[in-house]
């Protein structure tokens, strides 16, 4: 499972004396365990099974992935802010720890395999104009969901529908 890679990684880094990649696995080992307490608590409201509830509450890899690519677009998001104030030291700090994130992450797609899926969605779908972004954006999310961004998946999809 990713999460028990996450947590031996974290080890290896105590270990190694590599304090920054400690610091972003540690960040993202407590996003984990605080999305596995907000599903606990969604969860406790139907079952009182202490032992159901710890088995449910365990994120899947897929889970896990979600939470490291939100915590890459918050970086992502930093790193732009940091840019555009003057702040280019803060902006390569964020920009560190999203290579330290990506590791974890599935293998990214480029943007031509993404534009190729995009176009499949949009001949599935029967999209013909701009309105029917959604349609195409849950199709193709629903296919690449962890190998790209939601970002790029919607400025491909308006590029081809726009034409």
């Amino acid at each position: 499972m990713l999460k028990e890679r996450l947590k031996e990684d974290l080890k290896s880094a105590m270990k190694s004396g590599d304090s920054e990649r400690r610091s972003v696995i540690g960040m993202i080992l407590a996003a984990i365990q605080s999305k596995e307490i907000e599903k606990r608590t969604a969860l406790s409201k139907s079952t009182s099974d202490v032992s159901e509830l710890e088995t449910k509450s365990k994120l899947s890899d897929e889970d896990v992935v979600s939470v490291i690519q939100t915590e890459v677009k918050k970086r992502k998001e930093s790193a732009e802010t940091f840019e555009k104030g003057g702040r280019p030291e803060l902006a390569e700090g964020e920009r560190k720890e999203i290579t330290i994130l990506m590791a974890y992450l599935p293998e990214q797609m480029t943007e031509d395999e993404v534009k190729q899926e995009v176009i499949a969605a949009i001949s599935e779908t029967g999209a013909s104009s701009i309105k029917d972004i959604g349609k195409v954006m849950s199709a193709v999310m629903e296919k690449v969901k962890g190998r790209t961004d939601g970002q790029t998946v919607s400025r491909l999809a308006k590029e081809v529908l726009a034409k």
